[in-house]
């Protein structure tokens, strides 16, 4: 009979090793007396790499930035008790934003449960349905059935977490005391002659080929249509959907986040300024289309979301390779459960050559034109109001680099002032909650896959995170942060909210009137405050050899910022009137 030591050394170390074999890389701990055992094998394992976090929470929102910067899952794991509760916020943004996560949280064994044992709480489906995979293991047991038994859990977690749509999984771990496993040099001396290492394989979804030409023949007669795409991350894409576009002659109305405005994929047909123009009701009236092609998650832009909900009456195709139900504005007529990619190609093959002079397309092109070079002369604002400052940070950013932008006002800024790029630079938001919690942290996790990374952030939001600065010491991050600081909450003034004078700044506004520069102490970072061009000119030289993370923070004005954005607005609309203007401009 195995002793509880060597139960509790053996059934844990298979199963660490069964989710590196099904190709976990790293891990995120946060320290407990419960998960010790788990804690502890973890850093053993020669082929894993293990990141510290205090608080849960960030913890949590760091695995996550981990794996979407590397598209492979993450495991995470806490003790017993509340802890496991503060994985919540980051385990919802997962579920919603496609994001693999292995979640571990140590409990204590069945019989102290419900007794009044410490840090203890119903652990089991903690996260309900914003997980893809609950499971309450077994006790730690060493024999070899129980050992089948944990090595396959663990590949059968990656699967799930993994399979499209990709999300979180949730495994809780009993365990009795004594919990200190004999770890040192286990995974040399593992047998896993005879266990189960199972291969996880996964082809894409794809149509079969009369629907392909189905869809062509339906599309060949439409000759105003639009393609609209969002964050997605089948491969290859942006390619396909540039040629899919220019032989449908469609325009294509890409989202910051869909790779389509930066890294070399350079077309006229990308659509980057939209958010500025659909503004003009008149415009959205007069481009009416009678087709749209959606790839991957809705855009971040309101004003696109409002024109496609203003032709309902089109034919709305969601492409999405998860095959869920991304339609918020209740218009799709088509669902089609397909890796994006792949439909691009095989409907390309079914067209004729392009089309040839397509007016339509045109319009787009010279509307977008007009927009973008409007919202470009914020070039010429002398003070360094909120959108001059993201604009001019956009264009200090050095190629190969990555952003993670923060949600608000910063996520649409980025919509705004991201132009097509010929710099290769990756883009990152979570965008599946779209809540302002953990983004310090997500950002830091994404930055040990992709360096050099940059966080723009509002104040609130970097507040709200603070704490995960830590992992930035705890871990030997670099990370540049800024920190456009209007003192609250800068969106809310941009809503109907805003007219209620009376109540807005205790309840919206919520001026906190911090001074970052103590925060950045605190955390042993270093700090940066600029004010004008200069100064920013020599903030963003520094990030570029700043060991550790780098704070630079901008004063900025609400208000200022409201009247800014709407003459750019003004200006968008007012210029794309006159160029539109006569009943002949889309036909």
């Amino acid at each position: 009979m195995s002793s509880n030591r060597e139960n509790l050394t053996l059934y844990n170390a298979h199963f660490i090793d069964g989710l590196v074999r099904a190709g976990v890389e790293s891990a995120v701990i946060s320290p407990g007396s419960r998960s010790t055992p788990m804690a502890l094998l973890l850093a053993e394992h020669p082929e894993i790499k293990v990141y510290i976090q205090v608080d849960e929470r960030s913890a949590a929102f760091f695995a996550l930035g981990l794996a979407k910067a590397s598209g492979k899952p993450a495991a995470l794991l806490c003790t017993s008790g509340t802890a496991a509760a503060n994985y919540l916020p980051a385990v919802t943004e997962a579920k919603n934003a496609r994001i693999p996560l292995i979640v571990m949280t140590s409990d204590r064994p069945h019989e102290l449960r419900d007794a009044g044992a410490p840090q203890t709480i119903d652990q089991n489906r903690l996260y309900g349905t914003h997980v893809k995979w609950f499971a309450e293991m077994a006790l730690p047991d060493a024999e070899e059935s129980m050992l089948r038994y944990v090595r396959i859990a663990a590949a059968k977690a990656v699967h799930a977490a993994k399979q499209s749509p990709a999300g979180p999984v949730h495994l809780n771990f009993p365990f009795r005391e004594p919990l200190l496993p004999d770890y040192d040099g286990v995974f040399d001396r593992l047998e896993t002659e005879g266990l189960p290492s199972v291969y996880l394989g996964e082809g894409v979804k794809v149509l079969p080929p009369q629907e392909i030409q189905t869809m062509a023949d339906r599309l060949k007669g439409k000759s105003r249509g639009i393609i609209v795409c969002g964050e997605q991350q089948s491969k290859g894409f942006e390619k396909a959907v540039v040629e899919l576009a220019e032989k449908l002659g469609y325009p294509i109305l890409a989202d910051p986040l869909s790779g389509l405005r930066s890294g070399g994929v350079h077309s006229p047909v990308i659509i980057d300024s939209y958010d500025a123009f659909l503004r003009n009701e008149s415009l959205k009236q007069q481009a009416s289309f009678e087709v749209v092609l959606r790839f991957g998650a809705m855009p971040v832009s309101k004003a696109l979301t409002q024109f496609i909900s203003k032709h309902a009456a089109a034919i709305h195709c969601v492409i999405d390779s998860g095959g869920g139900w991304r339609d918020p504005v209740g218009a799709a007529t088509h669902m089609l459960a397909a890796d994006e990619s792949s439909f691009c190609r095989a409907l390309s093959s079914c067209l004729d050559q392009p089309r040839e002079e397509s007016s339509w397309l045109k319009s787009w092109i010279q509307v977008n034109q007009t927009a973008r070079a409007a919202m470009r002369s914020i070039e010429e604002h002398e003070e360094l109001d909120e959108g001059k400052l993201f604009y001019e940070v956009l264009k200090r950013l050095p190629d190969g680099s990555a952003l993670f932008v923060g949600n608000s006002m910063p996520i649409r800024d980025l919509d705004s002032f991201f132009f097509e790029d010929e710099r290769s630079i990756r883009l990152l938001a979570n965008r599946g909650a779209n809540g302002i919690d953990g983004l310090v942290s997500s950002a830091l996790g994404a930055a040990a896959i992709v360096p050099p990374l940059y966080l723009i952030i509002g104040d609130l939001s970097f507040f709200h995170d603070l704490n995960g600065l830590l992992a930035a010491k705890l871990n030997d991050l670099n990370i540049t942060i800024i920190v456009m600081n209007n003192n609250g909450g800068g969106i809310f003034s941009y809503l109907p909210q805003a007219s209620e004078e009376k109540h807005f700044e205790q309840l919206f506004g919520t001026p906190a009137d911090l001074n970052f520069a103590h925060a950045a102490k605190l955390y042993g970072a270093a700090y940066e405050k600029v004010s004008d061009l200069d100064s920013l000119d020599k903030s963003m030289a520094k990030a570029e050899t700043a060991k550790g993370p780098l704070i630079i923070e901008a004063i900025t004005d609400r208000a200022e910022n409201v009247i800014v954005h709407r003459r750019l607005w003004e200006k968008v609309s007012r210029e794309v009137s006159e160029l539109t203007a006569g009943d002949q401009f889309w036909t």
